[in-house]
């Protein structure tokens, strides 16, 4: 693949898109910044070769208007002489060089029109490399943050942790059940003699309290005499 069309694959890329696609992003994306920095060298040293060749088609261009001023000089020198032959000859000349100039001037221009592009791809590189760059600072800091948490976690979540925490309940559920056969045990069971004698003794008690409070109630109320 050529320069240029890594440039243009480079400058129309979506970094998001890639790296949503890339399994190691931080991975990809140093590749990414390695391929970019590659080619703006190499697009650099091109539009380095193109200058030099736009000063070298400037000069020819600028030697041939010198050329054709010259040749239109002599046609004129000719013409105040009175030789039309000469003059004829300086003018055919003339117009050799202009259509020689014509061609360099043509292609200059489209030489400066393709150092502008490049220059303009070249921006566009530079601009795509630093947001590239501000990713890869952030990515790393993320990675460093994701892998303490994940440290972190792995450590609270330790399987032995869990492991004792299973035995702990096991206990608790151990517990449960020999809880309940001793409710299981007790159902059905008839009172003996001890339940219902302290039953009689807790009836009596209340009896004893219900009649104390009936005799402080009836002596601090009066009846009201008749009308």
């Amino acid at each position: 693949m050529g320069i240029f069309s890594r440039l243009a694959d480079i400058v129309n890329s979506n970094i998001n898109a890639i790296l949503d696609r890339a399994e190691d992003p931080e991975k990809i994306i140093r590749l990414i910044i390695q391929e970019m920095e590659d080619t703006l060298v190499e697009v650099r040293s091109a539009a380095v070769r193109t200058i030099a060749e736009r000063k070298e088609m400037e000069r020819r261009v600028a030697a041939l208007q010198r050329e054709q001023e010259e040749w239109q000089r002599r046609a004129e020198l000719a013409v105040t002489k009175g030789r039309e032959d000469l003059a004829k000859g300086a003018l055919t000349a003339k117009a050799r060089v202009a259509q020689a100039l014509a061609v360099e001037e043509t292609q200059l221009a489209r030489l400066a029109d393709a150092l502008e592009k490049q220059n303009e791809d070249i921006g566009k590189l530079q601009t795509k490399l630093a947001d590239a760059k501000a990713r890869e600072k952030a990515m790393v800091a993320r990675h460093k943050t994701a892998s303490a948490r994940l440290k972190v976690r792995t450590k609270l979540y330790d399987e032995r942790i869990a492991d004792a925490f299973a035995r702990f309940e096991q206990v608790e559920r151990t517990l449960d059940e020999m809880e309940g056969r001793v409710e299981a045990l007790d159902l059905g069971r008839k009172k003996g003699l001890a339940d219902e004698l302290a039953g009689l003794e807790a009836e009596s008690n209340v009896e004893e309290e219900l009649a104390a409070l009936k005799a402080r109630l009836g002596n601090s109320i009066r009846p009201e005499p008749a009308k």
